[in-house]
């Protein structure tokens, strides 16, 4: 995928989808993910956090397992698991680190990621009232936004209309060929 970041692995085609907060990335993400899934390509996502993961209630065995001090713990059922790794202290995996802990997919696509040298998907609403990102990061290939595109966009970014989410589906899957 063009864009992707020297050094990720090139088993994952990657883009992010960046914008600020409460500018509706999760929601075009829902319908994005939910269109691909019916299409019948496999996605993976990793949203990224600045803030500490609560993932289960602290009185499940599993939490309290992870507090006494166990480096990993693996909630497995029928329908799903999931790993909960400690850092204590250690520093945040990098991209590619995280990226090869997921399974093949056709396609990764990583929320938030804002300065990672990555192609990337800016979701913008000025009505907001926050800057966007693009003009400062060269790395952002498509807007999607709910206004017209402005006069002097630079050569080759890409505006959608975040209100038409099925062009912004067709852009991606051409952008990542699936």
């Amino acid at each position: 995928m063009q864009g992707d970041s020297v050094g990720l692995a090139l088993t994952h085609k990657v883009l992010g989808v960046v914008g600020r907060s409460g500018s509706g990335k999760t929601t075009l993400l829902e319908w994005l993910v939910a269109q691909l899934a019916v299409a019948g390509l496999k996605v993976n996502v990793i949203k990224h956090s600045h803030h500490d993961l609560e993932l289960e209630p602290p009185h499940k065995d599993s939490a309290r397992l992870r507090r006494a001090g166990a480096a990993e713990v693996m909630v497995a059922s029928p329908y799903r698991y999931a790993i909960v790794h400690e850092l204590r202290g250690a520093p945040e995996p990098a991209l590619e680190d995280q990226l090869a802990r997921l399974s093949p997919a056709d396609l990764t696509l990583l929320e938030g990621f804002k300065s990672y040298p990555i192609a990337k998907l800016e979701v913008y609403r000025p009505s907001s009232g926050n800057a966007p990102l693009y003009p400062d990061d060269a790395h952002v290939v498509a807007v999607a936004s709910d206004v017209p595109a402005p006069d002097g966009l630079r050569a080759g970014l890409v505006w959608l209309d975040l209100n038409q989410p099925a062009t912004v589906l067709a852009w991606l899957r051409r952008h990542a060929g699936c």
